[in-house]
């Protein structure tokens, strides 16, 4: 009980976790700017600014861990964790009103719930894979694509908003595949890889 106590004080007390946490927490006012803005194709500048706003914290909590040393296990969780639910999430709105194709986010979705699979196994086994620099611009361009599809003077710009979407696919699939890649030489490797995902 002790011990439980201490890893929630510790959580509540690291402002980087907390950072991430609200962004979880306030994702779903995301979605329903995008959702409500359906009779212009999901663009809003309400949807816009959040996203915009949305990247800026995911960027200030990273720099938060780093520069004050407040990397923890916790937060390795649940930095990847936000990004999911945010992306995936805006998405799947997205979808819902006809501004993106169900096929190439459904490729993208499959590749992250595979990797996250992937990875829960190397950890269990003892290994952390480290992420290359692409898996980074993976992100970056999954956000761009997203800002632009709400972007509201591209509204009517629907094969701007689809190229940009299958480019970040394509980066998507890409960085997956060179991370199970990776994770397959570690496995072949004796000891532990001690680089941070």
């Amino acid at each position: 009980m002790a011990t439980a106590r201490h890893h929630v004080r510790h959580f509540l007390t690291n402002p980087a976790n907390l950072i991430t946490s609200a962004r979880i927490a306030a994702s779903p006012v995301l979605f329903v700017a995008i959702l409500d803005a359906e009779p212009t194709r999901g663009t809003s500048w309400l949807a816009f600014i959040l996203g915009i706003v949305f990247a800026a914290s995911d960027y200030l909590d990273g720099l938060l861990a780093r520069r004050y040393e407040w990397i923890s296990r916790s937060g390795a969780f649940l930095d990847p964790l936000a990004d999911k639910i945010v992306v995936l999430g805006s998405m799947f709105c997205l979808v819902a009103i006809d501004r993106y194709g169900w096929v190439p986010v459904a490729l993208i979705t499959v590749r992250e719930l595979m990797i996250t699979g992937f990875r829960s196994y190397w950890v269990k086994n003892g290994r952390t894979v480290p992420a290359r620099t692409l898996g980074k611009y993976k992100s970056i361009v999954q956000g761009v694509a997203l800002a632009l599809a709400v972007f509201p003077p591209l509204q009517d710009s629907q094969t701007v908003v689809d190229i940009l979407l299958w480019i970040a696919v394509a980066f998507t699939l890409y960085s997956g595949a060179l991370y199970l890649f990776d994770g397959s030489a570690a496995t072949r490797m004796s000891g532990d890889l001690h680089e941070t995902v």
